[in-house]
């Protein structure tokens, strides 16, 4: 890690700000943190390229309106979308929109160094992008038909029931898939399911996917 990365660091409670702050600078980031999505827009256009971590749900504007704001302006800076508990719908959105990666409150120090290190190489190498979406795609194609199905109506943001009801099938049957799919690509949250299927669709349509 480098001093030369640059974070952005939006949020609007002062306490999250110094404690995210503490811990990059002493990895060797330089950090400017800003107290709402609106002061962030207002410095955006000046700043030099960097990372923007992002809270989704905050005073005035969100960071799902943020996120949309930076996209009508062109502000093509990579986001990684800080989420609360029960947050994941809105985090799935951001994906949609773009976010690089979304991190769960309270998170530790190696999560977060590991998602500002996937939306640098995101932003930089196109081949290591691409070693990265390979690598999910290949934790993809472990699982079935079946279990595929329910990931993706997780993805859509979609809960037990409605997948069950999708798919004609019972909600114990989408629990226990869900579960399946879950060791299968040795995620340990709901969260890291998602990250993995997001990250192999970076390179386009999966081959062995159905289309």
């Amino acid at each position: 890690m480098g001093t030369e990365r640059q974070i952005y660091l939006v949020d609007d409670e002062a306490a999250v700000r110094r404690s995210i702050s503490f811990m990059l600078r002493t990895a060797g980031f330089a950090i400017e943190s800003f107290e709402s999505g609106e002061a962030f827009l207002r410095a955006a256009p000046g700043l030099p390229m960097g990372c923007v971590l992002l809270d989704i749900r905050m005073t005035g504007m969100d960071g799902l309106q943020v996120q949309a704001a930076m996209r009508e302006r062109g502000l093509a800076l990579p986001v990684i979308i800080i989420t609360g508990h029960g947050d994941v719908g809105l985090a799935v959105r951001a994906m949609k929109a773009g976010a690089v990666d979304f991190i769960e409150k309270p998170f530790e120090k190696a999560r977060l160094l590991e998602s500002l290190d996937i939306a640098c190489k995101h932003h930089g190498e196109a081949a290591e992008v691409h070693q990265m979406a390979e690598r999910a795609r290949v934790l993809l194609n472990v699982l079935t038909a079946r279990e595929r199905d329910v990931l993706d109506g997780l993805v859509d943001g979609q809960p037990n029931k409605a997948i069950a009801y999708a798919l004609g099938i019972s909600p114990r049957t989408v629990e226990i898939h869900r579960a399946n799919l879950m060791l299968k690509l040795e995620a340990h949250s709901l969260s890291d399911a998602l990250r993995i299927a997001f990250m192999a669709r970076m390179i386009g349509p999966d081959p062995a996917a159905k289309g």
